[in-house]
């Protein structure tokens, strides 16, 4: 097991200035753990965020003159840097070998951050443990085995929801409209339509609507587009009728597809159209090499009924001794002189207010 040395030494560069020799390197790692097989961690995934985000960065971490790792990331003001995707993205962490491990702090003044917030690091990465103020985990649908067979375990274990979703599927056969799938569907206005759906979603329910700044939609579109490494969007849509019922926006690699944006017109609710499009995804790309599909995180029930397991995530900060470093520390010590306050509910109000600034600000980046 290796370990930060006194020969490490960390560059930081942009996503175009990956030679070929680092991009294999990049690729072996993702090969070699399985918990790298997210299209988070893809080449691909970098690759578009590269196009779509001036501050998007790469540290590339070397012991001894032999590249170790990667840690990508956007870097803004005062050098306080968030993972790659920002909050747009569920997972992130290292890129490397099985067994390597870092001292985060280390990376992170070698590639001049002073405070970096992570909410979705890999728990097995612990890297980051040290740091971790929280812990959540990602909910995974299984198909490593095949389709039928995930059926049979996950029906074993919830029967009423299996029960649910086999009577949504006959409704939806019944119905005198008919109805189609598809699960690559290329068709411009499907997207057009996802994106705009999911906007007055957002809108409608108070949450900031990500797809009111540039970057995210032309991210969503350079993934769509194709042609990046190991990592892709997968447009899907359901109609009824002739008319779109759901649509879901995912990201995929050769083994995982990770479930992103996924929304329905409410007027086919009857139907349960989001979870009949996702079992659809879910048996067909289970015969195209997709072995897991990441829900990410979220106390759902539909998720908690789906998944047969889940990985662990952390988050929290690190901070280095730097301006953006002695920002974080503050913030961080008036949410918990709060939370330490007899105010009951009142007490969760500032550190609320910090992380909505935050989400908002980790959009407004770019």
């Amino acid at each position: 097991m290796s370990s930060m040395q006194a020969m490490t030494s960390v560059e930081t560069v942009c996503p175009s200035a990956l030679d070929e020799e680092a991009r294999a390197i990049w690729r072996s790692f993702q090969s070699a753990d399985p918990a790298l097989a997210s299209p988070y961690f893809s080449l691909g995934f970098l690759d578009a965020l590269g196009a779509a985000r001036r501050d998007t960065q790469v540290a590339i971490i070397r012991q001894s003159g032999v590249i170790t790792g990667f840690l990508p990331f956007h870097k803004g003001a005062m050098g306080h840097a968030r993972p790659l995707g920002g909050p747009l993205s569920d997972h992130h962490g290292f890129i490397a070998a099985p067994g390597t491990e870092f001292v985060l702090a280390e990376v992170l003044k070698g590639a001049g951050i002073g405070a970096l917030d992570f909410h979705g690091a890999l728990g097995r990465q612990r890297a980051f443990a040290r740091h971790a103020r929280e812990t959540d985990g990602s909910w995974v649908m299984d198909l490593s085995q095949g389709f039928e067979a995930y059926i049979a375990s996950r029906t074993a274990m919830e029967p009423k929801a299996f029960r649910n979703l086999r009577a949504r599927r006959r409704k939806l056969e019944e119905a005198a409209e008919g109805f189609t799938v598809r699960i690559n569907d290329a068709r411009p206005h499907v997207l057009d339509t996802a994106i705009k759906w999911k906007s007055a979603q957002y809108r409608r329910t108070g949450h900031f609507d990500v797809f009111s700044v540039g970057w995210t939609n032309q991210l969503i579109r350079n993934l769509v587009a194709g042609g990046l490494d190991n990592a892709s969007g997968l447009v899907s849509s359901l109609e009824i009728g002739g008319e779109l019922a759901a649509i879901h926006v995912g990201m995929r690699s050769r083994d995982v597809l990770h479930y992103w944006f996924p929304v329905y017109d409410a007027e086919f609710s009857s139907f349960g159209p989001g979870l009949a499009l996702l079992m659809e995804i879910a048996e067909a790309l289970s015969h195209d090499g997709v072995s897991e599909i990441h829900l990410g995180p979220g106390e759902y029930s539909f998720k908690a009924e789906l998944s047969s397991w889940q990985f662990p995530l952390m988050a929290g900060y690190a901070a280095a001794p730097s301006l953006a470093g002695a920002a974080r520390q503050i913030a961080e010590r008036v949410e918990r002189t709060a939370e330490r306050l007899p105010l009951g509910a009142l007490s969760g109000l500032p550190g609320k207010a910090f992380r909505r600034i935050d989400r908002h600000a980790a959009f407004r980046a770019a």
